[in-house]
């Protein structure tokens, strides 16, 4: 088999990549192996994990913060709607605590026993999140359909001062965690908005019912806003459960990709394309080649760098690349694709 040289890569043109036919990316082009480059990558994931981690600690801080104000306030106005709310922004600063914990263990790198890192970590303080919102929002909607039936008299002007610092405080914990893109900060943002858009809710009533007699209000706000949440977070769940499940990343289509491998030069055939992602930001792929039998090493070398050039820059990190000539069996594989 021919030794590379210096020039090999001016055998083969940039195009024979066909990088245009590459629609089975999940975002950009060009990315070389992890292992070639990995120090670069891990760099910038270090960077963007720690601020995931501080945005969700910002977001616990402030939510356990107003936790307390709310026990405080709830006794004062003798709101049993306050109280209760009271009670789910404490469960809120549990989940929110352990999300932030686990974002900051996935931050670790590669271990003997966690060869990928500990990225996957960061999923489970958003899927304790997003149970702890479920039980949360089921516990409002129960007392909200309750309180249809059974309106109770509030105490309207100490409701809406409560409910100014709820906008400000949620408002400004929502601020700082959706500038996030892991799934954890996505479940944790509908979490926020949920108590930052019941507070907006608790504040238009408080006002309507300072004016009205209309204490159904408060419990058809609750029962609309819960709804509208539910709804998002069940879509969020599904991604989890996608990474969990290790289905293919969204916008990675396999059989484009496989028919844009089988155009690289010198190149025969295409199996076992596999795909995962390890935390739904960051994702991994392997694939065998089967070249011409004559195929050199070089022809080998452009054919793995064609096949990490289809592939999103960013988002895969983790890339291997087999190659059998014809003639050879794929060693360890009892079934083919």
């Amino acid at each position: 088999m021919a030794e590379p040289t210096e020039h090999a890569h001016s055998r083969h043109s940039h195009d024979d990549c066909e990088p245009g036919h590459a629609h089975a990316h999940a975002g950009h082009r060009g990315h070389e192996h992890a292992h070639e480059h990995g120090g670069a990558h891990h760099g910038h994931a270090g960077h963007h994990h720690h601020h995931d981690a501080s945005n969700l600690g910002a977001a616990f801080l402030l939510n356990l913060a107003f936790t307390v104000i709310e026990v405080i306030g709830g006794l004062w106005t003798n709101s049993i709607a306050i109280l209760s709310d009271a009670v789910h922004d404490l469960g809120d600063s549990l989940s929110l605590g352990i999300a932030w914990y686990f974002q900051r263990v996935s931050r670790k790198g590669a271990t003997p026993r966690n060869t990928y890192g500990y990225r996957r970590y960061s999923l489970l303080g958003g899927l304790i999140t997003a149970m702890v919102l479920l039980a949360g929002l089921c516990f409002i909607l129960w007392q909200s359909v309750q309180r249809l039936f059974a309106p109770e008299p509030v105490h309207a002007v100490g409701m809406m001062g409560l409910a100014v610092l709820g906008v400000l405080f949620n408002g400004a914990a929502v601020l700082r965690v959706r500038k996030g893109s892991s799934l954890t900060e996505r479940v944790v943002t509908w979490h926020l908005l949920e108590d930052l858009l019941g507070w907006v809710a608790v504040l238009v009533g408080a006002a309507a019912m300072a004016v009205w007699d209309l204490p159904i209000l408060d419990p058809l706000l609750s029962i609309a806003i819960s709804l509208f949440i539910l709804w998002n977070v069940v879509r969020n769940l599904r991604q989890f459960f996608d990474v969990f499940l290790q289905r293919t990343p969204p916008g990675f289509d396999v059989e484009q990709f496989e028919g844009a491998m089988q155009r690289i030069p010198r190149v025969t055939g295409v199996h076992h394309v596999h795909s995962w992602s390890i935390d739904g930001e960051k994702h991994v792929m392997t694939t065998h080649l089967v070249m011409q039998a004559g195929a050199t090493r070089a022809d080998i070398v452009h054919a793995k760098q064609c096949v990490r050039e289809l592939l999103d820059e960013g988002a895969f990190e983790h890339v291997t690349v087999d190659v059998e000539l014809e003639g050879e069996d794929c060693v360890g594989i009892d079934q083919r694709r």
